[in-house]
C-alpha cells in the first residue's frame, strides 16, 4: 500500500516502518530498536518527542489550532517565538516571518531581497541544495537535479564555493546572495578562512543582500545556535526550518524589520501563506527552543561531534571527516563501495544517510541531546559494519 496510493521520491528497497520514536531511538513494526544518527535529517535536535514538546503541544491544542490566515490575528505562540528568537539574534535580524519549510523559507527570502534591492540576479554556489519549489530548485548547484524540470527561474549565477576570485562576478545587478555557511549536501563543506568575509564584504561593495541558508545546520547542529556565529558574519536574511520545531514542521525567514515592511505595502500582502507560523508548530518550536538553550545543547555539541570523529577517523575504512559541531561526514576510501557500507549499516540497525552531491561519504548527524554512553553504542555498531565491509573485501 505505500508504493501504492503515495507518491514518492525514490523507490525504497524494503522500507522500514517505524511505529514509535523516543529520544535517538526508532522502533519498527517487528518491535526492533533502530539508533537514529540523522535525526530526520537534522531535524529532530532535541530528540524524538522530546517530553517539553509534547507537552507544549498537548496545551496548545487545548486551545486552538488553525483560526485564521497568517497575520491576520495574533496568536501568541508566535509572537513568543519570535521574541525569543530575536533576543538571540543580532539586532538586524529582528523580524521573523514564519513559514511551513525550508523551501518556503528560500522563496519567502528570494522575494524579500528581489523587493527591496529591484534587481533580478541571485547568485548561487555549486553542490547547494536550497529545497525543491521552483525558485530553491532554480538556485540548486547541481544540473542533474533540476535539468529535467527547464526552464527554470532566469537571472541566476551560480559560482564555485570557497573561489574568492569568482566573487567579482557579483555586481551591482546582483539581488543577493544565497549561500550556505557550511554546505550541506555537498557533504560538510567548511568555509575557507575569510571566505565569507570576503563575501560579506563584496555585498556591502555592491548593495547586494547577503542571504544565509541555515536550514540544515541551524539551532545547535554547528556547535553555535546559529553557524554564521561561528564566522563573525551577519546576514541580511536568514533562512530557518528544519531543527526549528521540534520535530513540527515550520520554517522562517528573517530580516530586520525595516526590510520586511517592505512585504506590507505596493503591494499588500505581498507575500502571504494560510498555514506559515501554525499555533502548534510554534508551540512546539518555542518549546524546542527553550530545551536548546536551557540544556546548552548547541555548546555541547562540538564536543560529542569530536567523540564521532576522534573513534571513526583512524578506522582503515575511513579516508577523511569533515565536521563542524555534531554534523559529520565521513568519507570512506576509493576502493569500497559506499551501497555496501549503507546495507552493513542498515544491518547494524543504524538509520544513517548519504549526502546527495558526495558519492564517497556518509552523514552522522544525531539528535543533539545523545549522550556519551549513547555515541559509545553507536561507535561499536558504527565500527562493526565498516569492519564487515572490510573482511568482505580480503
Amino acid at each position: 500500500m505505500f508504493q501504492l496510493h503515495m507518491g514518492l521520491p525514490s523507490v525504497v528497497d524494503n522500507p522500514i516502518e517505524i511505529v514509535k520514536a523516543e529520544g535517538i531511538y526508532l522502533t519498527d513494526s517487528e518491535g526492533n530498536s533502530h539508533i537514529d544518527l540523522v535525526s530526520g535529517v537534522s531535524v529532530s535536535n532535541v530528540g524524538h518527542r522530546h517530553p517539553k514538546v509534547i507537552a507544549a503541544i498537548k496545551s496548545q491544542l487545548d486551545d486552538y489550532m488553525h483560526v485564521m490566515v497568517y497575520g491576520k490575528f495574533i496568536h501568541s505562540p508566535q509572537v513568543k517565538l519570535a521574541t525569543l528568537l530575536a533576543q538571540n539574534l543580532p539586532s538586524t535580524l529582528d523580524a521573523v516571518y514564519f513559514v511551513n519549510s525550508g523551501s518556503e523559507a528560500i522563496e519567502g527570502a528570494l522575494k524579500l531581497a528581489k523587493r527591496i534591492t529591484n534587481r533580478a540576479e541571485i547568485v548561487h554556489f555549486r553542490n547547494a541544495y536550497h529545497g525543491g519549489t521552483a525558485g530553491a530548485l532554480s538556485l540548486l548547484g547541481h544540473e542533474t537535479m533540476k535539468n529535467a524540470f527547464r526552464p527554470l527561474v532566469p537571472a541566476t549565477r551560480m559560482l564555485d564555493f570557497n573561489d574568492f576570485q569568482q566573487l567579482n562576478q557579483i555586481t551591482r545587478a546582483t539581488a543577493a546572495v544565497l549561500i550556505e555557511p557550511i554546505q550541506a549536501e555537498a557533504g560538510i563543506i567548511l568555509p575557507a578562512e575569510n571566505y565569507l568575509s570576503a563575501l560579506r564584504s563584496k555585498c556591502k561593495e555592491t548593495g547586494t543582500l547577503l542571504i544565509f541558508d541555515e536550514i540544515q545546520m541551524g539551532f545547535g547542529r554547528s556547535g553555535k545556535l546559529f553557524a554564521f556565529e561561528k564566522y563573525d558574519i551577519v546576514p541580511d536574511i536568514l533562512c530557518l526550518a528544519k531543527g526549528m520545531g521540534g520535530g513540527m514542521p515550520i520554517g522562517a525567514f528573517i530580516a530586520s524589520k525595516q526590510m520586511m515592511m517592505e512585504l506590507t505595502h505596493h503591494p499588500e500582502l505581498g507575500h502571504i501563506t494560510t498555514f506559515g507560523g501554525h499555533p502548534v508548530s510554534c508551540a512546539a518550536a518555542l518549546a524546542s527552543l527553550e530545551v536548546i538553550l536551557n540544556e546548552k545543547l548547541a555548546e555541547a555539541a562540538n564536543n560529542k561531534g569530536k567523540h564521532f570523529e576522534d573513534a571513526l577517523l583512524f578506522h582503515p575504512a575511513v579516508s577523511t571527516i569533515r565536521r563542524a559541531g555534531l554534523m559529520l561526514a565521513v568519507e570512506i576510501k576509493e576502493d569500497i563501495k559506499i551501497n555496501d557500507i549503507m546495507y552493513a549499516l542498515k544491518q547494524q540497525r543504524l538509520v544513517v544517510d548519504q549526502f546527495l552531491f558526495h558519492e564517497k561519504a556518509f552523514r552522522i548527524a544525531p539528535p543533539l541531546t545523545i549522550t556519551d554512553e549513547e555515541i559509545e553504542i553507536a561507535i561499536e555498531y558504527l565500527s562493526k559494519a565498516l569492519n564487515q565491509v572490510l573482511q568482505q573485501l580480503q
